[in-house]
């Protein structure tokens, strides 16, 4: 993306990862508060998701920098 447009860009790629962090860590809050003996297991699980969506927001970023042909 070139000119004015890549900062909307980076924007929109840290909202969604925000919003899907927030999804993640509020299920797996909900999952413990039902079963509490489970906690260790889901803590771990929801790591790897905010790893991942996070990861997510990265590549667009990165994506962004790419020059396109004109």
């Amino acid at each position: 993306m070139v000119g004015n447009i890549a900062p909307l860009a980076f924007g929109l790629a840290v909202i969604g990862s925000a919003i899907g962090v927030g999804l993640v860590v509020g299920k797996t809050i909900e999952s413990v508060a039902r079963q509490p003996e489970l906690q260790s297991r889901l803590q771990t699980l929801m790591w790897i998701g905010v790893a991942l969506t996070e990861a997510l927001c990265f590549i667009a970023i990165g994506v962004a920098f790419i020059p396109f042909p004109a």
